[in-house]
């Protein structure tokens, strides 16, 4: 018997599907090395998804299968929070049946499923993993990941050292299953309850030591990283206090004056009324947390004082508690009232319910937008009630956390604006909705040297841009920890402020002695020299998935010294920081880090310009002014002359730091910029530049290509630019084959080409001898 294409088998490709299903097709013959596995009699062709019996599968990419079993064969196409994108399909995957087996292949797993009539168990569904350096025997409901990685908490409230986190997407065994079964489903924008028939939904990742394809994965099915509003990168002042309009305008006045960069300003819960409470939870033994009119005793004229802030180039900040609603003494309570057709009569008040779009609708209505309209660009979602309403209103599973942040971003993306919200983490999908904070964690060493690993596992999870509590929220006074602290933030999403109601406890710099404020100008005016590299990198989260605080396993899996330093990470490419979290001893408070250095690269010191090779392991000591922090040689560090307002000055200096790469090799870094706020972005109204810079034996080269891009509003025409050599005694230079003066910064004693005005659609070639 003569069959053509033998050996080869039948390939599945992409195409539309009913809700409940897959159109019926006709089977087709399958061959493998000549043997006719089925024949055609009674058997019907489907695409992805693949429909067997009451079971479904989905291949989403290579390394992510979706798989729903339903008891009466009606599968699921709605979204939930977590899995968004219900038409990502992949055509890179083979299918062989053997009587009631099926075999679904892709390049990094089999799945194995035998059709009994059961739901899934490990008789009849088991998967292969394609890892290193062995394949792994997966068993549905069995196999334990015993190797897993580490993943995120969504609070550090009260904590005080290292814990246990939640599992990651990432695991050495090379696979992760999520279960979204018996989650809600979101339906024109609104939660609505699972068919209880949809028994089984379950989501298997498959990558070996293939990190980044895995994260790719997940936000190819739950969403990808937004960009976010630039400022949430700059710095933030924050405290548990009830300050006056005025004391705002002198802490702002204090940044300006002891020479410290300041973007956000947060008001914490002394903004609104809190004694005239007197019904509701009484969370922490207080009505006061929840509320919407202003303190007018302290805030008499809050429009005026939010006018000068914006004026002042900050963006401001509300801390909402919405656990109590609307309550009879709010402003807001006759309108609102009104609006839900509600009896007033004895004051009665609703209790918040989170599950009513109707409520919902005229909550945010009252509460949150004549605040906006008068200034408030975002809002702090310090939701702390799960203990108490942990589960919305009429729903079975639904958690107050994740649906919050969902309502609070999505409605937070009004006239063009990028969303931003500010909460705790609410789990899978989470990173669709930046930025997250961390809680109210306990000032001690132990807690900030656990803070250290923890950021970086936390983006195995999805979580990339944690912004802490600086210094810790409550506990020890200890100006050196806090400097330190201060230190690490300055390679985290956001270098910002925040601690409890305490007199020794106000964490404005300047407040904790001249050693320790001089140490931390240090870092808050670094902090600002690096945002054009800072949200360069969160460009990079969100185009490649990779996280802005990444474990160096990430970028080098298969390296035992990436899994066995968790006390240092990367901060976008071409940062590794190695944060101290020890006591120092001398009047110079000197500590040390272990410090592995990856192989093939050579790694200088951002601090004392120190070279370090790739391959090896160092304690890497530093003084109360440093810490172990270094750039990878051979690449252009894009950065900017400090300003007061990092996120919002415009980029019309950019400074290019180079340290000396590998003779005769080329790298290339892209600079990207856009308007910070809006999301033009999405719309391709962005530039980026590269710079590519090229190591000779005796010299360097650098060239800086024209702004590509569609461009954004107010994006400087023309810039100067400023070339560092930090590492290197440049005796000769040239721009655009004219020589060139070689001047040199006399406090951090590195030489300079400076570059004047130039317009951004012109190439700039920079040359140096040594």
């Amino acid at each position: 018997m003569s069959i053509p294409n033998a050996g080869k088998v039948l390939k599945l490709f992409t195409a539309s599907t009913t809700r409940h299903g897959c159109r019926p097709f006709v089977w087709v013959t399958t061959l493998l090395a000549g043997v006719l596995l089925f024949n055609t009699t009674g058997y019907a062709q489907q695409t992805n998804p693949l429909v067997i019996g009451r079971a479904r599968f989905t291949v989403i990419a290579p390394e992510l299968i979706r798989m729903e079993y339903s008891a009466d064969g009606a599968f699921l196409d709605d979204s939930t929070l977590f899995a968004v994108n219900r038409s990502a399909r992949t055509d890179s995957f083979e299918i062989k049946r053997v009587g009631n087996r099926y075999d679904i292949t892709t390049r990094r797993m089999q799945v194995h499923f035998v059709d009994t009539g059961a739901p899934f168990s490990p008789m009849n569904l088991t998967i292969t993993v394609n890892a290193q350096p062995k394949n792994y025997e997966w068993k549905a409901f069995v196999s334990q990941d015993d190797k897993n990685l580490g993943g995120t908490v969504s609070t550090l409230d009260g904590v005080r050292g290292a814990i246990p986190t939640d599992d990651g997407l990432l695991s050495r065994n090379g696979w992760k299953v999520i279960d979204d079964s018996n989650q809600e489903i979101v339906k024109n924008g609104w939660v609505a309850e699972r068919p209880v028939s949809h028994l089984k939904d379950l989501y298997f990742f498959a990558y070996g030591s293939d990190y980044k394809a895995a994260l790719r994965a997940l936000t190819r099915l739950s969403g990808t990283v937004p960009m976010t509003r630039k400022y949430v990168h700059g710095s933030w002042y924050c405290r548990w206090w009830d300050y006056s309009a005025e004391e705002y305008r002198d802490i702002v006045k204090g940044y300006r004056e002891h020479d410290f960069p300041l973007d956000v300003m947060v008001l914490d819960m002394g903004w609104h009324t809190q004694k005239d409470a007197t019904t509701g939870m009484g969370h922490a033994n207080m009505f006061g947390w929840t509320g919407y009119t202003w303190n007018k005793q302290l805030f008499p004229a809050p429009a005026a004082l939010l006018g000068e802030l914006k004026k002042d180039h900050l963006f401001i900040a509300l801390n909402d508690h919405p656990a109590d609603g609307i309550r009879h003494h709010e402003d807001a309570y006759p309108a609102f009232m009104a609006a839900m057709a509600a009896d007033t009569s004895g004051k009665k008040e609703l209790l918040f319910d989170a599950g009513s779009k109707r409520y919902m609708t005229n909550f945010f209505r009252y509460s949150h937008v004549p605040h906006e309209r008068a200034g408030v660009d975002f809002w702090w979602l310090d939701w702390q009630q799960d203990h108490l309403l942990p589960h919305v209103q009429g729903y079975r599973t639904l958690k107050h956390m994740p649906w919050l942040n969902y309502l609070y971003y999505s409605r937070s993306r009004t006239d063009g604006q990028r969303g931003l919200m500010y909460s705790r983490w609410a789990g899978w999908g989470s990173q669709r909705m930046p930025i997250q904070f961390s809680g109210d964690a306990i000032s001690t060493w132990e807690m900030l040297k656990f803070q250290v690993p923890f950021t970086a596992t936390s983006g195995n999870a999805g979580c990339f841009f944690w912004a802490h509590d600086v210094g810790g929220f409550r506990g020890e006074r200890n100006p050196e920890m806090y400097v330190r602290w201060t230190q690490f933030a300055l390679t985290t999403s956001s270098l910002r402020i925040h601690s409890a109601r305490g007199s020794t406890l106000d964490r404005r710099p300047w407040l904790w002695g001249k050693q320790a404020e001089d140490a931390m100008r240090r870092i808050y005016h670094l902090r600002s020299q690096l945002m054009p590299y800072t949200y360069s990198s969160v460009r990079q989260c969100h185009e490649q998935s990779v996280p802005l605080n990444r474990a160096l396993y990430l970028d080098y899996p298969r390296n035992e010294a990436a899994y066995a330093n968790p006390q240092e990470f990367l901060y976008g490419d071409l940062l590794l920081s190695a944060p101290i979290v020890s006591p120092g001893k001398g009047e110079s408070l000197t500590s040390s880090q272990r410090v592995w250095f990856p192989e093939g690269d050579t790694w200088y010191s951002i601090f004392d310009n120190s070279q370090h090779e790739g391959g090896q392991t160092a304690e890497i000591s530093a003084d109360i002014n440093s810490f172990p922090l270094f750039v990878k040689g051979g690449y252009p560090l894009p950065m900017q002359p400090y300003r007061s307002r990092m996120a919002t000055a415009p980029l019309d200096t950019l400074v290019v730091r180079v340290y000396p790469g590998q003779v005769g090799k080329t790298n290339t870094y892209q600079l990207y910029e856009d308007d910070g706020v809006t999301e033009e972005y999405t719309r391709g109204r962005y530039a980026t530049t590269e710079l590519r810079y090229t190591q000779a034996k005796e010299g360097a080269t650098l060239r800086i290509e024209p702004a590509a891009g569609k461009g954004y509003q107010n994006q400087p025409p023309a810039r100067v630019y400023r070339i560092e050599f930090p590492a290197v005694k440049v005796s000769k230079a040239s721009v655009n084959q004219k020589k060139a003066a070689i001047q040199r910064d006399t406090a951090s004693r590195v030489d300079y080409v400076l570059v004047k005005a130039t317009s951004i659609n012109k190439a700039v070639s920079v040359v140096v001898k040594n």
